[in-house]
């Protein structure tokens, strides 16, 4: 199974980055996972929140093939403990072709990005920045991989 993670906008704080890079190198030997980056909107000023999600969903749609297994992160979405997050991830690998994980610009997903998602899923009731989200859910698809392993790095 070929795993995706599919952002808006570039990670700004070099330190995140750093994280992130670590980590996305450390799931490439567990499966094939790669991050794309749709750039940010130019000009938002000028664009209401409704209009700006819809851009973003455009951009993002023109990125998925009609087979892919697409689950938004979202506020909403199902709460996983890192175990359980594994083994949903496990089944995924055994019933998908590629999945792949969105995290939306700051005002979230238009309609038709929601209406295109298999599933959705929260890493948290707490807000964290659009940056943060991106780190901390790199290593928690990095511990997915070691407790599917049965590697020692999650320990519960």
């Amino acid at each position: 199974m070929k795993t995706e993670l599919i952002l808006i906008g570039k990670t700004n704080d070099k330190h995140f980055q750093a994280g992130i890079d670590d980590y996305t190198s450390r799931i490439g030997h567990y499966m094939p996972f790669a991050i794309t980056v749709i750039p940010e909107l130019k000009n938002t000023k000028a664009l209401s929140e409704a209009q700006q999600k819809e851009r973003e969903g455009e951009m993002l749609l023109a990125k998925l093939q009609p087979s892919d297994h697409v689950v938004l992160l979202d506020e909403h979405g199902k709460e996983f403990r890192s175990m359980e997050f594994a083994r949903w991830i496990e089944q995924k690998n055994a019933s998908v072709r590629r999945l792949v994980f969105v995290i939306g610009g700051p005002y979230g997903f238009s309609d038709a990005m929601y209406q295109r998602a298999n599933e959705k899923i929260s890493l948290s009731k707490m807000t964290f920045s659009h940056q943060m989200v991106r780190l901390v859910f790199t290593e928690q698809i990095y511990r997915a991989c070691t407790i599917i392993k049965g590697e020692p790095y999650h320990h519960e």
